[in-house]
């Protein structure tokens, strides 16, 4: 199964950019209160609803940091999934498909237990500072539950209908 990322955050970066869906530009949300970076490009999967009411969260693992706005054509190959204070979101690990550097990587477990500590530890303390912010309970689950939840959240969006503009 493939389809599009929309980068909205560089690796690397402090800055919590987003897409603003009405007018189509990006935003600048905030800049992180933690000391922590994005720990792969992060953004959102085209077409779907999270159960947040945002589109399902991605990261994309990439030798090199792209760009906001950024279009990937992507496959799924695991998902780390957690609560905040708005509920259930997920976040979606991807590679870009058809890259032959990515081949080796397939399933959640192709993915060093030191890469996916990393991204499970950010994810845990990134919103550490912020008043009224939390995140809890997270594991991580593999390709076949990542794509069904790709399925899932691209039937709420055609269900919900695109957004207005």
């Amino acid at each position: 199964m493939e389809f599009d990322v929309t980068i909205e955050i560089p690796k690397g970066s402090r800055n919590k950019y987003e897409v603003d869906h009405e007018s189509g530009r990006i935003r600048l949300d905030r800049h992180l209160f933690t000391s922590t970076v994005y720990p792969a490009d992060y953004g959102f999967v085209e077409n779907t609803l999270g159960e947040d009411g945002d589109p399902l969260d991605a990261l994309v693992i990439l030798d090199e940091p792209t760009f906001p706005g950024c279009l990937i054509r992507c496959r799924a190959i695991g998902m780390f999934r957690m609560t905040d204070e708005a509920g259930g979101d997920d976040k979606l690990l991807c590679v870009p498909a058809g890259d032959p550097r990515m081949e080796h990587l397939v399933d959640i477990g192709d993915v060093s237990e030191f890469d996916r500590l990393e991204i499970q530890h950010f994810f845990e303390v990134y919103k550490d500072l912020e008043p009224g912010k939390s995140v809890e309970g997270a594991d991580w689950v593999g390709r076949a539950d990542a794509g069904s939840g790709v399925r899932t959240r691209g039937c709420a969006w055609r269900r919900a209908g695109p957004p207005p503009g």
